[in-house]
């Protein structure tokens, strides 16, 4: 009874093994039908099918940053009173675009009045002293007067003198022309000009409002030389040298690549462990603003790699893949399986499939895209030489082999 037993328990356990065995044969062949693509003819020119070989291309790796657009110190200037006033008059708007020379704003202040008397009393006192003191330094030469006469005189004139220099600085400062004051014209209100061309970005002031030397009356910057600001991590700041290229990309502007020039490298790292990067932008835009924020990739690196033509990498998944042609080789794993009959063989001759209409997707790893190329790693094993590779079509595979897989997972 227990040899009988055991007989039967073997039997049952050999019975399970070769059903295990079994089910993964099919689901390795299953998975193996779900990665080829087998065509009809219609299907195989409908798709447009077109080979290529994996090339090795020069594709620069890139380092990704973050920055902002900013335009250098001397192209944005902000505006104030060199002496107080009330604002007389203003048209002073934010976006408003103002020359060179151009008044911004006017103010009044009676002391601007006693500066051009100053100036007036200072300057006739200025021809007396100048004619004594040539007086006296002939009189000196003759000996008929004495040195300590002329030296008071000359101290007096020199005093006199600077005084009317710095009275005609200020003049300059608050942009009052002294020939209008020496021909009798003495005014309460001057002028502020703009010392830039550009755009009005921030306004502070109003009509009346008093505004003391130090106060912002407005600010002006010069879009035209906008450079880019990068922000580079230290541990990747050695990367990055003067010369390099970039490409970037504004926040508002997700389809619109832009490049520039890596120009100037910060010698200091910041408080954030981050270093400073200066790019010029190889084509200025005036329509720009300053703070904008932007994505960056500075090309570090030229590097040869396997390259496919971008057309040829398809995502499905999360996942890249290429399409090989059916007569290609892999070490890895092989293409195409041997027919398990003739029939079979037959049957694909009735429905119009041949060999040369199969594929197979092969899984690989996407690198950098550049000039229309995409660098790809290949599994172990890929002979880049003998296969051949589908560069035109492979969306239109991805399509059919996606159909067929459907109608297999409702049977």
């Amino acid at each position: 009874m227990n040899k009988f037993i055991y007989i039967i328990a073997f039997t049952y356990m050999f019975f399970i093994s070769g059903c295990n065995l079994d089910t993964e044969n099919k689901n390795e062949e299953h998975h193996e039908e779900e990665n080829n693509v087998e065509l009809t003819a219609s299907q195989y020119k409908n798709a447009g099918i077109v080979f290529g070989k994996v090339e090795m291309k020069n594709i620069s790796s890139t380092l990704p940053v973050n920055g902002l657009l900013d335009v250098p110190p001397q192209n944005l200037v902000t505006v104030a009173a060199m002496m107080g006033g009330f604002v007389k008059s203003t048209n002073l708007l934010q976006g408003m675009k103002v020359k060179k020379g151009e008044v911004l704003v006017t103010i009044q202040n009676p002391d601007f009045i006693q500066i051009q008397q100053d100036y007036l009393n200072n300057k006739s006192k200025l021809v007396f002293a100048e004619q004594e003191y040539k007086r006296q330094e002939e009189l000196a030469r003759d000996n008929v007067a004495s040195q300590k006469t002329l030296q008071q005189v000359t101290a007096e004139y020199q005093s006199l003198k600077a005084m009317h220099e710095g009275l005609l600085e200020k003049l300059s400062i608050l942009g009052i022309n002294p020939s209008t004051v020496e021909n009798g014209t003495i005014k309460s209100i001057v002028s502020i000009v703009s010392p830039i061309s550009g755009y009005v970005t921030a306004v502070n002031i109003n009509i009346g409002k008093y505004v003391n030397p130090q106060d912002l009356i407005c600010e002006i910057v010069d879009t035209d030389h906008l450079h880019a600001e990068l922000t580079v991590f230290e541990k990747d700041i050695f990367k990055v040298k003067e010369g390099q290229k970039i490409k970037f990309q504004l926040v508002n502007e997700e389809h619109k690549v832009r490049t520039a020039t890596v120009y100037l490298i910060n010698r200091k790292i910041g408080e954030d462990r981050t270093v400073r990067v200066h790019a010029h932008l190889d084509k200025e835009d005036r329509n720009l603003l300053p703070n904008t924020y932007l994505k960056a990739f500075i090309e570090i690196t030229d590097n040869l790699t396997t390259a496919l033509p971008d057309e040829a990498v398809i995502s499905s998944g999360g996942k890249y893949f290429i399409f090989i042609k059916g007569d290609g080789h892999d070490k890895h794993e092989e293409i195409r399986q041997h027919k398990e009959n003739d029939k079979a063989e037959e049957d694909k001759e009735k429905k119009g499939v041949s060999e040369e209409y199969s594929f197979k997707s092969v899984e690989v790893k996407k690198g950098v895209s550049q000039n229309g190329y995409t660098e790809v790693h290949l599994p172990e094993g890929f002979e880049t030489g003998d296969t051949n590779v589908v560069i035109k079509g492979a969306y239109a595979l991805l399509s059919i082999l996606n159909n067929s897989e459907e109608e297999g997972h409702g049977h």
